[in-house]
């Protein structure tokens, strides 16, 4: 076994919550992200911590004996994780770690430290590779609105853009859909139920032809969660070189939240769909959103890439 698989599965290891019983805690990408940096800083990787004594725990990464102990306990649950992986995998769904080299470069690009240890995928992941525009919106869309997705999701895959979404119903659901429907492919960051997801007949004729990806940083039975869905959020941005808000309520909802914060990370050029009728809407467009009509060209955008998209240092690429 080489490194990088030894540090992919120590990386499921300690962060999946696959196969949690009593008292197992696995680390939160904050917790990751900090152990991350011990490893480097004392020329380490992932797979060396099995066969680190408890003085090197400590001497080496700072780890006293109790925490270490929640370490240890993690790393033991490996032989029923590797029977979870099993299970997973014949329903059609992997694990990617950043320890793997499809892991979203655009990602590790642009949030750095935010990025998830971990995300559970179905599909093709050569579409991460594929320029994308993601395309947001309210659940609660009109047929104006999911009308006006439709057309900007034909126009966009005509052009050859991947779609990205975060698989909601409404906008989200709209854009994807109408995407492999015209023959062109979609990138969907879910927060909840990935398992149910890929369940639906459509989805797994998409997935089978290529055309679409799924990833969540969420276990895939999970229910919903508003802390997830507000961490998918970036994950859309980020893989995005362009973004479009179809519709967005004034200073609510997880369509605002994700909008206003790319305006101030500047992960992907967010335009914003204009309509005087939508209070959302006219308050982004204030707020620096650029101005989405029929007809505009993102061509400039892509080659322009947006402050966010700043070199990834090595720090994370463990």
């Amino acid at each position: 076994m080489n490194k990088q698989t030894e540090n992919r599965d120590i990386t499921i290891a300690l962060c999946s919550h696959l196969s949690t019983g009593e008292g197992i805690r696995p680390l939160e990408p904050g917790e990751w992200t900090q152990l991350a940096e011990k490893l480097l800083a004392a020329h380490r990787q992932p797979a060396d911590l099995p066969d680190m004594t408890e003085e090197e725990w400590d001497s080496l990464l700072g780890i006293r004996k109790e925490e270490a102990e929640r370490f240890r306990r993690l790393l033991g649950r490996m032989p029923s994780l590797a029977f979870e992986r099993e299970r997973l995998h014949a329903a059609g769904i992997d694990i990617l770690t950043r320890a793997d080299e499809r892991y979203p470069a655009a990602l590790k690009r642009k949030l750095r430290q935010g990025c998830p240890p971990l995300f559970y995928c179905a599909g093709d992941l050569s579409l991460l590779d594929a320029p994308a525009v993601a395309l947001v919106g309210s659940r609660n869309a009109s047929k104006e609105d999911l009308s006006f997705t439709e057309n900007t999701a034909k126009r966009l895959t005509d052009a050859g853009y991947t779609i990205a979404s975060g698989g909601a119903k409404g906008v989200d659901q709209t854009a994807a859909e109408t995407a492999f429907r015209c023959g062109g492919s979609s990138v969907q960051f879910l927060a909840d139920s990935l398992m149910r997801k890929i369940r639906s007949p459509e989805t797994v004729q998409a997935i089978r032809s290529g055309r679409m990806l799924l990833l969540s940083a969420a276990k895939p039975d999970a229910g919903f969660n508003v802390g997830m869905a507000m961490q998918r959020n970036r994950y859309i941005y980020a893989q995005s070189f362009a973004a479009i808000v179809v519709r967005c309520d004034l200073q609510k909802g997880g369509t605002w939240a994700g909008a206003t914060e790319d305006l101030r990370h500047k992960w992907a050029k967010l335009y914003c769909r204009e309509d005087d009728r939508l209070a959302g809407n006219r308050a982004l467009l204030r707020m620096g959103a650029l101005p989405f009509r029929d007809g505009t060209d993102l061509s400039a955008a892509e080659q322009d890439p947006p402050q966010g998209d700043a070199v990834q240092p090595s720090l994370f690429d463990i």
